[in-house]
């Protein structure tokens, strides 16, 4: 089954085509103003918002890294997987607030509840964010994919330097994704991300189910599994270097009301809706298509550890920086996980449909980047630019933004070669490895300053700066005391404790450091003006507030809700026991 034919590429053509038609007929539509551009002139309806939600979290770093999680170290990562009670807070919570306030960008918002100051560091903070982790992540686990499904393509550049299928994969999906996203703005985005939603879904289903046909069921899966309980069970004692059970209750929470409910890679989403119905129900379909990773994504890592151990396929050893074989305290050979997804699709998918889940694999890419491009873009115009050059007319913006999505692209491109170093662990644990030290000073600033009208602009920038100079001393230390590589500090012991402090009890002490500022600041100093925050928290909102926050929900909204938190509590309680 090893090489693509006829109706593979046939199926990939074709993906192309649709998504090539959509930018087409989005580029047609004349995007005149900045809400045009960045936000697809506030009009999109509720099913393509929780589309374009779940799309944009779905990257190919979700894919391959998930799936190699799931074949290295089981049910672990799943807790981030199941989040979407996490989404149904933005539904409820969050989004009212958001949408009513008109804004762009999160940092805008923290401008209009707090002062500019907030805003410039979230700003700085989310940009670099943004093109250090999540853009060149999700390239470089696309070209990781290339790698392994077509090694044959090389392009030769010189003599001595010679573009294989990583760099040629990486480089056009990159591309292409960069020039849709620079012509269409938001509108291409979301209606992309639509057509994504359903390839991708369709496609990760189909592995799933012949990865389960070929091992001989799911309770051939569990009894491979159970041999490996300790390593592969959804709750691990505290003792456990990665997992403990204490350390996810408190980090999991905190990483999924930063990326869901405060980053504007995806709230960005909710502000093009229409209205503010439209906002909040497509922040629940969202929450809804967020409940099935762990069963499309994790599960098949899970096979694909299985097949490996029946000798159906053959997971690679992992190498280090040197080529050499990575060995675990064990002495056995360690695995590398993140091309578990590739080898699955390149060894049991009959023609055809490898086709398609590439393509899905493909819808993965490109809307995670896409996403990113469009809200990198619109940070940099709206939080930075605009301040700068206040008078600069709706379509200078515009071509601002475009440049602003080149710039980020590039910026992507030329940090990929650095991926290599950092994810010697794993991609996705890489992810929430650094999001844990960027999540909790931001969760607590949006928390506290949507339910504490007290907090004042001085405590918001004290508790941003302390806690992401924390978050970045710890992430620096444990960078050089270990973390996968050599260390580079061996002593005091005190800072290799530090250094080496498991990252989800850290994230827990960053969180009640970021609340303690914040909190000790405020109260030493002047209240906030009550004018400034009328209608931002909740002791403040206006009676026209409440009115139409009440009339923006009704029966549909709540079954989603019971629906999407029934559906996650079965599947907490069913993997908390599926290997007893």
């Amino acid at each position: 089954m090893g090489g693509f034919q006829a109706l593979d590429w046939i199926a990939i053509a074709g993906y192309f085509g649709i998504m090539l038609a959509i930018v087409w007929w989005v580029v047609r539509q004349k995007q005149r103003t900045s809400a045009d551009y960045f936000l697809a002139g506030r009009h999109m309806p509720w099913f393509v918002v929780g589309a374009s939600i779940f799309a944009s979290n779905i990257g190919s770093e979700h894919i391959v890294g998930l799936a190699g999680q799931g074949s290295t170290s089981g049910m672990g990562m799943a807790h981030w997987e199941l989040h979407a009670w996490v989404v149904v807070m933005l539904a409820w919570i969050f989004v009212p607030f958001y949408y009513r306030s008109k804004v762009f960008t999160m940092p805008e918002f923290l401008e209009k509840r707090y002062n500019s100051t907030a805003r410039w560091i979230l700003t700085i903070v989310s940009l670099v964010a943004y093109v250090f982790t999540k853009v060149s992540v999700t390239v470089y686990a696309g070209g990781v994919v290339f790698n392994v499904l077509l090694p044959e393509i090389q392009v030769p550049i010189t003599e001595t330097f010679v573009l294989d299928a990583f760099w040629i994969g990486a480089l056009l999906t990159v591309t292409l994704t960069g020039i849709y996203t620079v012509l269409g703005g938001l509108r291409a985005v979301v209606y992309t991300d639509t057509i994504q939603t359903v390839i991708l879904l369709i496609g990760s289903a189909f592995i799933t189910f012949f990865g389960l046909s070929k091992l001989g069921g799911w309770g051939e899966l569990q009894a491979i599994c159970r041999e490996n309980a300790a390593n592969f069970a959804l709750w691990r004692p505290n003792s456990d270097p990665d997992f403990p059970w204490l350390g996810i209750l408190i980090a999991s929470p905190i990483i999924g009301i930063w990326y869901w409910c405060t980053d504007q890679y995806i709230v960005q989403r909710t502000l093009a809706a229409k209205d503010l119905r439209n906002a909040r129900r497509g922040a629940l379909w969202g929450s809804f298509l967020k409940v099935w990773p762990v069963m499309i994504f994790l599960v098949p890592g899970l096979i694909g550890y299985a097949l490996h151990q029946k000798g159906i396929i053959e997971i690679p050893p992992k190498l280090d920086l040197n080529g050499q074989v990575m060995l675990d305290a064990s002495g056995n050979q360690v695995r590398d996980g993140d091309q578990v997804f590739a080898i699955m699709v390149k060894s049991l998918l009959p023609v055809g449909i490898r086709g398609l889940v590439v393509g899905g694999l493909l819808a993965a890419l490109m809307s995670s980047l896409s996403s990113l491009f469009n809200s990198c873009a619109t940070l940099f115009t709206v939080d930075i630019y605009e301040k700068i050059r206040p008078k600069a007319s709706e379509r200078h913006l515009v071509t601002v933004g475009r440049v602003a999505t080149v710039v980020v692209v590039a910026m992507g491109i030329i940090w990929i070669p650095v991926m290599q170093r950092v994810s010697q662990g794993g991609l996705y644990k890489y992810l929430q490895d650094v999001q844990s030290y960027l999540g909790p000073p931001i969760t607590a600033v949006f928390l506290l300053g949507l339910f504490c009208k007290r907090i004042n602009g001085k405590g918001a920038v004290a508790g941003l700066a302390i806690g992401f100079v924390a978050g970045m001393g710890k992430l620096a230390l444990q960078a050089l005391t270990g973390g996968g590589q050599e260390a580079v500090i061996t002593s005091p012991d005190w800072l290799v404790y530090v250094g080496q402090y498991n990252f989800l009890f850290a994230s827990g002490w960053l969180l009640l450091i970021s609340i303690v500022v914040i909190v000790g600041v405020s109260l030493s100093t002047a209240p906030p003006d009550y004018e400034q925050i009328t209608g931002l928290t909740y002791a403040t909102a206006t009676p026209e507030q409440k009115k139409e926050r009440r009339e923006s929900w009704g029966a549909v909204d709540v079954l989603i809700t019971v629906v999407v938190l029934g559906l996650v509590l079965a599947l907490y309680v069913y993997f908390s026991f599926w290997l007893n």
